[in-house]
């Protein structure tokens, strides 16, 4: 077998220890039929091994020094930065080079012992030596593996020198089309790990496995073994437990070749819910039976079929890719990354309910792949080119050839994607079969090809009607690009639903995954996104998660329960569909929670009514059903209903909200009204000034606007409303009404031809404020606007409060994300607190939530000061947005597509507000929840805002 050292860290560390010395003579653990490796640089990211290394230009340039390996040198503090896009500017394209040096001995033992040097990605021509004579001719390409067989050239039981000439620019000029001028970060060095692969003479140099879904087995045995006489297969399981021996029919295609057909028995199939895998193993046998090399692979039995003017299928399923697009990328360590890293973002794709994912743009490291494997993740692999003019065919091949020689086994692969946007040679296509033993289907991403349209960046519209490729299977490979805040959650629920309803779209792939902010050593380790131009992800640098997370989770939820909302009525049924390709729903569950929320003031403490346990029906994937919540007998006295719904592996799939109380009904047991108490009231100079409970109100007598708010001698900055947005009507009086146990200042407008006499709500038959103060300070706000029923604008009130005399908010409402018009989901409605923060989402600061902006369904908050103690609100109205502070626009949106303009005032509460585009639509593009227009009640249906202050 091959035994990779990242996979057993015990000998890892002692080899560690051994190649830092150059000691490598005293190992006496290769048997003689297996193949070891034997790091000469560190496995990752946060395993480094430090060689000798020269700069020729830049940072910490000509001179010799020490560098980590594997490493990108500029976040090393080396050479110079760039970002792709830097050709079309004036900047400087940087072509330092570098030099590595690094000794090591290998036993004597080894001499009769096939004996290769490995390098799993170099940034970009790599010229090795080995004692001073070439290992081989010049590699190009930054983004593939490739091996010199240096048996010759080894000095056994003996010091070897290992020498190592990087040009971070391509000498071929279609490499640095390709890889230099892209949409990302440019880097120089060896950076994925180096190391020696120690095989027998008589060995295999590499299988291609291709297992179906029926148990059907066939390998390519490529072998530089002459003494080989027959071969054995056997199939284990993870832990290396045989299962079953396979039955061969065994041809011999030349000498170096093997072709081998045989029938695994009861196997289970692989697939993103369900990834089952197998070791396969492989030996090579003398005449006498003896083993002369074995060697195992990890496999999944599954049947990729592209049926045209069908669909994709796995297995017999026909798919919708839930897809994001990421880059093998790391903040301080550029691309250099880690197993690690790619498990916790397999993890957190799979946490958003995503079953895809596109190697943007170039074949990612193979701890990625063995994870996607492991987990669950279909994949689509991709060569590395960008735009024209494309890669020359030359080097092309031998790019092709390295990239599907490395991954044809993996399971998790799909599709091949020759290049990406324009970049495609259409004189590589066919290579791909020649070493893909699977004949998987080839893409060429942005394109009508074959039997694929692949469109990028489809307006919704256009995604629905387009009338050039009726007949290709329809998905695209980076939609709703996610430029800062925009894109991705926001109009992902408008494209899924013809997603998944059309019937030759196979989904499409988010752009992207995370924000490639990088450490810039040269400029005191800011992160930087160059500009606009990285700033695109669902997530931050280091993970930090966005809104638009946990909108894709709900969105692409593969349990899908329809709209529902609790009202005396309700039954207890919720209407459900099967949206899982492989999975029966009754393999899941759904915890159901009736939850009230504690204390006078709304403390965060919960109690649970009832929980119990949801029985799912018997639902196949793509079918619909009904399933039964459990009413308690007061479940009237709840608060919310929460769904969890649980997958058969135990992870949450994603939990929904249902709040039973409208906030009136809920803040009626909060709010505490008392009559008691001296309460006064004067005008004076234009001002009408009234003092309760040691708060004294300010209200203009012209307009009754709140003027000025101040307890106990310390001003409240709250003021300066409420304005009525897009109100033009004239005031026809004020009036002031001293009652018994309250104060009243209620405010008409003049009756307009919208305001016909007939139309009255309440005593009302125009606009009116009215503001109420209570003996206790307590301060009640009554609004009603009638008007049109479409309009466009904001529909609501707004105040001032200074941004900086906030320092946080704790409410009860949906959260703890803001949301857009066309980004609603994801939220869960409890109390939340966020501090302040000033977040530019994907520019500066990373800070999640970000504090400002529009938050749904308000029932109450408390607006923290920073030198006041802030003011608590209870919103009784339904279906109220809370808009607080106004958040900063990023510096580079040129278009305004993803910078939405606020309403003027600070905190407002409104019932509509504007959607979010992406970085190439505006958000009217973007689907019907993109739409600028809004209904609201006309004159005998006004738009009532019914709010309580406590200060």
């Amino acid at each position: 077998m091959i035994n990779h050292s990242h996979n057993f860290k015990p000998f890892f560390i002692v080899l560690v220890f051994i190649l830092c010395v150059g000691k490598l003579s005293a190992q006496k653990i290769i048997n003689n039929h297996t193949t070891e490796i034997h790091y000469l640089s560190g496995t990752d990211k946060d395993h480094m091994v430090e060689w000798e290394f020269y700069c020729s230009e830049g940072m910490n340039s000509k001179k010799w020094t020490k560098i980590g390996v594997p490493s990108c040198w500029e976040l090393q503090g080396f050479g110079n930065y760039n970002y792709g896009f830097d050709y079309k500017t004036d900047k400087k394209l940087h072509d330092e080079h570098g030099l590595y040096k690094h000794e090591f001995s290998v036993p004597k033992e080894w001499k009769s012992k096939d004996v290769k040097i490995v390098f799993e990605g170099v940034m970009s021509d790599t010229e090795v030596k080995l004692n001073g004579k070439p290992a081989g001719e010049i590699h190009q390409g930054s983004f593939y593996e490739f091996k010199y067989d240096i048996s010759k050239l080894l000095k056994y039981g003996e010091q070897n020198l290992l020498e190592i000439k990087v040009n971070k620019v391509s000498s071929n000029t279609s490499i640095n089309f390709a890889e230099r001028n892209a949409d990302f970060w440019i880097f120089g060095g060896i950076y994925r790990p180096v190391y020696l692969k120690v095989s027998p003479k008589e060995h295999i140099e590499r299988v291609a496995i291709d297992a179906k879904a029926n148990g059907d087995i066939n390998v390519d045995i490529f072998s530089a073994s002459k003494k080989t006489e027959s071969i054995n297969l056997f199939l284990s399981d993870l832990n290396g437990n045989k299962l079953q021996n396979l039955p061969l029919k065994l041809s011999q295609i030349k000498n170096a070749k093997w072709h081998i057909s045989t029938k695994a028995k009861n196997i289970k199939t692989w697939n993103p819910e369900k990834p089952n895998l197998y070791i396969l193993n492989i030996e090579l046998l003398d005449k006498n039976k003896n083993i002369l090399h074995s060697v195992n692979e990890r496999i999944g039995f599954r049947t990729v079929e592209v049926v045209e003017a069908d669909g994709i299928y796995v297995n017999g399923k026909r798919i919708k890719f839930k897809g994001v697009n990421r880059h093998s990328f790391y903040p301080s360590s550029g691309r250099t990354t880690s197993k690690e890293l790619s498990i916790q973002h397999v993890k957190m794709m799979k946490d958003m309910n995503m079953n895809a994912v596109r190697m943007s743009h170039y074949p990612p490291d193979i701890h990625f792949l063995e994870a996607c494997d492991s987990l669950g993740l279909f994949v689509i692999d991709e060569v590395c080119t960008w735009h024209s003019p494309h890669l020359d065919t030359e080097v092309g091949k031998k790019i092709v050839k390295e990239t599907v020689i490395r991954d044809v086994n993996h399971p998790s692969i799909l599709l091949w994607a020759n290049g990406n946007e324009t970049g495609w040679n259409t004189e590589l296509d066919d290579d791909y079969a020649i070493w893909d033993i699977q004949k998987r289907e080839v893409l060429h991403p942005w394109n009508i090809f074959r039997k694929t349209n692949t469109m990028h960046y489809p307006s919704y519209h256009i995604f629905a009607y387009d009338s050039y490729a009726k007949d290709k299977i329809y998905f695209p490979t980076e939609f709703l690009h996610g430029l800062y805040d925009g894109g991705h959650g926001a109009g992902l629920d408008d494209y899924w639903k013809q997603m998944w309803n059309m019937p030759l779209s196979a989904g499409g792939f988010l752009w992207d995954f995370a924000d490639e902010a990088v450490v810039r050593t040269d400029k005191n380790n800011i992160l930087d996104t160059d500009g606009n131009h990285a700033a695109d992800g669902i997530v931050g640098p280091y993970g930090e998660k966005e809104a638009s997370y946990f909108t894709i989770k709900e969105v692409w939820s593969p349990i899908y329960i329809e709209n529902r909302f609790i009202k005396p009525s309700f039954n207890g049924v919720f209407r459900v569909e099967n949206r899982y390709h492989f999975t029966n729903l009754n393999e899941c569950k759904i915890l159901a929670k009736w939850v009230q929320f504690e204390g006078s003031k709304g403390t965060d403490k919960i109690k649970i009514l009832s929980e119990s346990e949801v029985k799912l029906p018997n639902l196949n994937p793509s079918q619909k059903g009904e399933f039964v919540v459990n009413k308690p007998n007061n479940w009237q006295s709840s608060d919310v209903l929460y769904l969890t719904a649980i997958d058969p592996n135990g992870m949450e799939v994603f939990t929904w909200s249902y709040p039973v109380k409208t906030p009136k009904q809920l803040n009626d047991g909060i709010i505490e009204y008392k009559s008691t108490g001296a309460i006064t009231a004067k005008v004076e100079n234009g001002l009408i000034h009234i003092k309760s409970n040691g708060i004294k109100y300010t209200f203009s007598e012209k307009t009754s606007l709140l003027k000025k708010v101040k307890k106990n001698d310390v001003i409240i900055p709250f003021n300066n409303g409420p304005i009525i947005f897009n109100h033009k009507d004239n005031i026809e009086s004020v009036k002031i009404n001293q009652l018994k146990d309250k104060v009243e200042i209620v405010t008409i407008f003049e009756k307009t031809d919208k305001s016909p006499s007939w139309a009255s709500h309440k005593e009302y038959s125009s606009d009116v404020i009215k503001w109420t103060v209570y003996p206790n300070g307590l301060l009640d706000l009554y609004v009603e606007i009638k008007g049109k029923k479409i309009v466009k604008g904001f529909k609501g009130i707004t105040f001032s409060f200074p941004e900086s005399e906030v320092s946080g908010m704790k409410w009860l409402g949906d959260g703890p994300y803001r949301v857009w018009r066309n980004r609603m989901k994801g939220t869960k409605f409890k109390i939340w607190q966020n501090k302040y923060n000033n977040t530019v989402t994907g520019e500066s600061g990373f800070v999640y939530p970000e504090f400002k902006g529009f938050f749904s369904n308000l029932y109450w908050a408390k607006v923290k000061g920073k030198n006041n103690n802030g003011f608590t609100v209870y919103c009784n109205s339904e279906h109220i947005y809370l808009r607080l502070l106004t958040p900063q626009q990023p510096k580079e949106d040129p278009n305004h597509r993803v910078s939405v303009d606020f309403p003027e005032g600070d905190i407002s509460f409104i019932k509509n507000i504007p959607a979010i585009g992406t970085k190439f639509q505006t958000g009217d593009k973007m689907g019907p929840q993109g739409n600028s227009e809004n209904y609201f009640g006309n004159d005998d249906n006004p738009i009532l805002i019914e709010l309580t202050f406590e200060f």
